[in-house]
């Protein structure tokens, strides 16, 4: 696995830092951006679940960005997140042509705050089993600095 730059480490910090404002915003709390090749920040997102149950931060930030740029600029650009993107985050990565996830918080530890709670029913299926699907090859590095996202969700689930 390849290792967790510093700049990996800021925007992750950034992202888990945004997750504890989703979650004082009423909101499940996970957080999401797209950073650009040159470390330029190209969308930020929280999630908005509670109104669109497809509204999760990296869907949102995913968006955002696909709407700015397209597949091939965003080749070279970063998806970062407080959590593993799930089955369909994972998918939305993949369709916009993001070349990078890190991720912070993996879906197994997830699981083990979240139980079964049904405001998040977990699919099992870690993003890099689901890029490994791909036609192209997505880079993935995490979990990454889990004791530091873990935070945002205790006490949010209802076990």
């Amino acid at each position: 696995m390849t290792a967790l730059t510093e700049r990996d480490r800021h925007f992750l910090q950034e992202a888990i830092a945004l997750s504890r404002r989703s979650r004082e915003h009423g909101h499940h709390p996970f957080a999401a951006m797209v950073v650009d090749a040159h470390g330029e920040v190209v969308s930020v997102a929280m999630n908005a679940s509670g109104s669109d149950r497809t509204a999760h931060a990296e869907i949102n930030a995913l968006r955002a960005a696909s709407m700015k740029f397209s597949p091939q600029q965003l080749a070279g650009a970063t998806l970062y997140t407080s959590a593993e993107p799930c089955a369909m985050c994972a998918g939305g990565a993949y369709w916009t042509g993001i070349g990078r996830v890190v991720y912070a918080l993996a879906e197994e530890s997830l699981l083990e705050l979240t139980g079964s709670d049904p405001e998040n029913p977990t699919l099992s299926l870690p993003c890099r089993e689901l890029f490994a699907r791909g036609q192209r090859a997505i880079e993935v590095i995490g979990p990454a600095m889990e004791d530091e996202a873990r935070e945002p969700h205790l006490g949010f689930w209802k076990r």
